[in-house]
């Protein structure tokens, strides 16, 4: 077995174990430090297939933003995760058919997986044709170029989820103060302000 191989091995097992125990964690900062870690493995893995420039965008994107933030948002809230595991625990038996079904499913499609004869030679054919081409180039010529409207698509289901995120998780509670800013342009002077005679001696 050769460096490469046993590079892709490590890094491999290490991101199966480390998202398994994301999920199976019951520490919420434990979950969040093997999430780190299955993203330092994946970039290893980006490192192994020559897309060095995927796998810098990971390191800086997710583990030195995303998984930093999540950090410290799970570091400094006061989050009663009892109460979070104890609803959680009413749609166990929900969320277990939805998984079985989900399994099922995936066997179904590997039940009858079979690879393409013409794969092998796809697979070269693009490498043939970006072959000079530095990796980060050819990224962008993919993304820019041969696949735009893919991509711009793929960025419109993303802002159409992070809206829906948006509507579904606002909620307006009749207990905070807001500010509303046309009653306070429009409000008349003259029954904002009110004069007051303090007599001496006597305090408001």
């Amino acid at each position: 077995m050769g460096a490469a191989a046993f590079a892709f091995y490590l890094f491999s097992i290490t991101v199966v174990t480390a998202g398994l125990f994301t999920v199976v964690s019951r520490n919420p900062v434990h979950s969040v430090l093997w999430l780190i870690l299955a993203f330092l493995s994946s970039a290893g893995l980006f490192v192994i297939l020559g897309a060095e420039f995927v796998a810098m965008l990971l390191i800086i994107v997710y583990v030195g933003a995303v998984a930093v933030l999540f950090l410290f948002v799970v570091m400094m809230l006061d989050v009663d995760f009892a109460e979070l595991k104890a609803e959680m625990t009413k749609y166990m038996p929900l969320a277990l058919l939805i998984g079985i079904v989900i399994l099922m499913q995936l066997g179904i499609a590997f039940g009858v997986w079979e690879a393409s004869e013409q794969a092998e030679g796809l697979r070269a054919a693009v490498a043939a044709e970006y072959g000079n081409t530095e990796n980060t180039a050819m990224l962008g010529q993919l993304i820019y170029d041969d696949y735009l409207l893919q991509f711009q698509l793929s960025g419109l289901v993303l802002l159409v989820a992070m809206i829906g995120a948006i509507v579904l998780t606002l909620r307006h509670r009749a207990d905070v103060k807001r500010q509303n800013v046309v009653a306070q342009m429009m409000r008349d002077p003259a029954l904002a302000m009110e004069v007051k005679d303090v007599k001496p001696g006597q305090g408001l």
